[in-house]
């Protein structure tokens, strides 16, 4: 017998599985299916040994315990065919890297998901093809347009990110772990899982159906889903396939530790997603419900998906726990008290369920705040571009004093001229876009001094008074101060972020089109709504997990809204699925996490020391791994240098290939081109204006007060 790579860690899984009564009848359905398209003999891919052997009927009899025989058979099926396709992508093309023939067998598969049923496909020219039409066809009737639109995304992904795993094969690649779980999302398939636990539970409604918290509930699943797989299929997938798609390879070679290392690293990640899940379930979830003003039947079904989740993580591992697929030897489970029963239990079993699941959570609160750290170490830093600044600065600076004296930002006790300028940031507009007019960088440095006035803002007044409800106000009045028709603002200004929000979206978006103005107003309103999750956080003094630290961290820098900016003057040269391709948002998000680290590095002391915060990465890393100050640096500077290199791998070797995939034109290379240009001057921007302003350094921090509360509360009177 082969010996294991590493002991299976000790589980976090406190829900006990159920099995779905129907699960023979699932079996002798899949198998006569699988058979019918033509998965098995002949396939050169499964026998029927194979199929008996994964017993997918198992998996969806334990994922899906409540759902009756023929809702069973149907899901069974998706499973069946979705496992199929991943060996047979793997035997077709990965084993033989002929990326070409790859690609053209994933673009077909797109037109067996038509949004109108009526519209007819191709005949199928293969199991999958096959597979897939006769899927397509019974499931989508019973599911509204907004289902069919969101499962049709999450299985293109699935499709179409098996490229990026197939080009990193190629070139012998292992991603960095924040790329990692950003992909693993989608090639893993567990958000197109979270479609078939709404089939098989409740729809989610479409109200509240892209809202954060659902958002959250379906990646906090999948990352536990995937890294649970990752944990179980390391000997066979890495040993035995040569995949590099794999979390516990990925952190085995970014830490360079001990294979076992990196797998107890994997479960303490997986563990901490499914305590977010729990976070976000228990009070996210019912404040959007509220918000959103759901029905007592929506309601019911947003719980019902919520517990078909939670049946899937608890059946999804007892599956990994039996199947052949995996190594599963002398793998342990942590239960609920309600099921410490039984021979196999044992004290050890609630000594780990106390010590591991209950002190980490306890760990997320027991930061202590304002303690004194010191001057931020500022390391060295990888940046390969060198800063520009626009000539138009001088000017600049003076008009931005006097445009915040004009819109009151300078009025209402947060800030003063002294504030304005430590943080300098026409400076940071002028390493931004080197080239910009005068009016654009006026522009520029205006919009940054507004979300740079608000994202302090809402922690010292709204925080200080854990006041919620007023900034969620806030927020609502923001969002209407930016008509999308071009029309009249709805309100009158109340304060000074209202009266320069309406000054600048009036400036910024005379010339768009509505559908641009809804893409800019949406990347103003993620910043705005995650200042609420930064607020949500520090009233429950929760160091957020790292994963949802990161991923919140872009809207919370601002980096859609920049990002908006720097494509808004490339035209319609460039197709919006470009921009919408894995490449290009693994692109933007490496450059975004890039500079939001940097901040963080630059931040530490302001931060920790003065400001009392729990959102800094180096603050996460160290809660997270339980190390000081100079290891969990050390961690963030690799990473920042990771995300870096990754950015220019996405330049060097991803692009070109998009370009040729989407045919663009010569004016849309260029474009393109100049537009990663604009990415690389906003790093490099970033990191000399960091250097540059009094805003972070220690002595400027030591003779400012902290802490302090504007004079008065804040004006948000009602909509409407």
């Amino acid at each position: 017998m082969t010996q294991q790579p590493f002991e299976l860690p000790h589980f976090y899984m406190p829900y006990p599985a159920r099995l779905n009564p129907h699960v023979d009848e699932a079996r002798a359905h899949s198998t006569a299916w699988a058979r019918e398209m033509g998965m098995l003999e002949g396939s050169g891919i499964w026998e029927q040994s194979d199929l008996d052997a994964h017993d997918y009927g198992l998996l969806c009899a334990y994922t899906h315990p409540e759902c009756d025989g023929p809702a069973l058979s149907l899901i069974t099926d998706w499973y069946v065919w979705v496992f199929f396709f991943d060996d047979h992508f793997l035997d077709m093309y990965k084993r033989t890297q002929d990326r070409a023939a790859g690609k053209a067998h994933l673009d077909r598969l797109a037109l067996f998901m038509p949004m109108d049923p009526a519209t007819p496909m191709p005949e199928p020219e293969n199991p999958v093809e096959a597979g897939l039409a006769d899927l397509w066809t019974r499931t989508v009737p019973a599911m509204s347009a907004n289902w069919r639109r969101r499962f049709a995304v999450a299985t293109e992904h699935l499709l179409n990110e098996s490229m990026w795993e197939l080009s990193n094969i190629n070139e012998g690649r292992i991603a960095n772990p924040v790329e990692y779980i950003e992909m693993r999302r989608k090639v893993g398939g567990a958000p197109w899982s979270a479609g078939l636990v709404e089939y098989a539970r409740a729809e989610v409604p479409a109200a509240v159906a892209d809202s954060r918290p659902m958002r959250v509930l379906m990646e906090t699943f999948s990352d536990a889903v995937h890294l649970r797989n990752d944990l179980f299929s390391y000997q066979r997938e890495v040993e035995d396939e040569g995949e590099l798609s794999n979390g516990v390879l990925v952190l085995e070679t970014f830490f360079g530790c001990t294979t076992q290392e990196a797998a107890d690293m994997v479960n303490d990640v997986l563990t901490s997603r499914l305590h977010q899940f729990e976070h976000t379930a228990l009070t996210e979830v019912p404040a959007v419900a509220l918000e959103k003003g759901l029905t007592p039947d929506e309601v019911a079904a947003v719980a019902a998906y919520t517990l078909g989740l939670q049946d899937w993580q608890s059946g999804g591992h007892e599956w990994h726990m039996r199947s052949s697929r995996y190594m599963n030897a002398r793998a342990r489970t942590t239960r609920p008290w309600h099921g410490l029963t039984g021979p196999g239990t044992s004290a050890a079993d609630v000594g780990a369920l106390l010590a591991s699941a209950g002190a980490e959570r306890a760990r997320a609160h027991t930061h202590v705040p304002y303690q004194r750290v010191g001057p931020s170490v500022i390391p060295d830093f990888h940046m390969p571009y060198q800063v520009e600044l626009c000539p138009h600065l001088p000017g600049a600076r003076q008009r931005l004093v006097e445009w915040s004296h004009r819109m009151g930002i300078l009025q209402e006790g947060v800030w003063d001229e002294d504030r304005l300028a430590a943080a300098d940031l026409a400076l940071c507009s002028a390493g931004l876009d080197p080239d910009a007019t005068e009016e654009a960088l006026d522009l520029s440095a205006h919009w940054l001094a507004w979300g740079t006035y608000g994202d302090d803002y809402y922690p010292l007044v709204f925080g200080n008074r854990r006041d919620l409800a007023a900034a969620r106000l806030t927020t609502e009045r923001l969002a209407a101060c930016m008509p999308v028709d071009g029309g009249d603002v709805p309100l009158v200004p109340s304060n000074a972020m209202e009266r320069a929000l309406i000054d600048l979206w009036t400036r910024t978006t005379a010339e768009m089109t509505p559908e641009q103005r809804r893409t800019f107003r949406n990347a103003v309103n993620s910043m705005t709504e995650s200042w609420l999750w930064e607020l949500h956080n520090q009233l429950l003094h929760r160091v957020p997990d790292p994963v949802d630290y990161l991923e919140m961290r872009r809207s919370t820098f601002g980096s859609d809204l920049t990002m908006a900016m720097c494509r808004m003057g490339h035209g319609p040269a460039v197709p919006p699925e470009v921009y919408r391709s894995g490449p290009v948002r693994s692109l933007e998000n490496a450059a975004m996490d890039y500079a939001c680290l940097l901040n963080d590095v630059f931040s530490y002391q302001k931060e920790i020391q003065y400001e009392g915060e729990v959102h800094n990465a180096i603050l996460v890393v160290q809660n997270f791994f339980g190390c000081d100050y100079p290891a969990a640096l050390t961690v963030v500077q690799d990473l920042m240098n990771q995300r870096m290199q990754q950015f220019e791998h996405v330049i060097a070797h991803e692009l070109p290939v998009v370009y040729d995939d989407f045919q663009l034109s010569e004016e849309a290379r260029d474009a393109m081109a100049t537009y990663v240009t604009d990415l690389q001057n906003w790093m490099a921007g970033i990191l000399n204006w960091h250097r540059s302003v009094d805003r972070y350094k220690a002595d400027y921090l030591a003779r400012r007060a902290h802490g302090f509360l504007p004079d008065r509360p804040p004006a948000v009177p009602a909509l409407g």
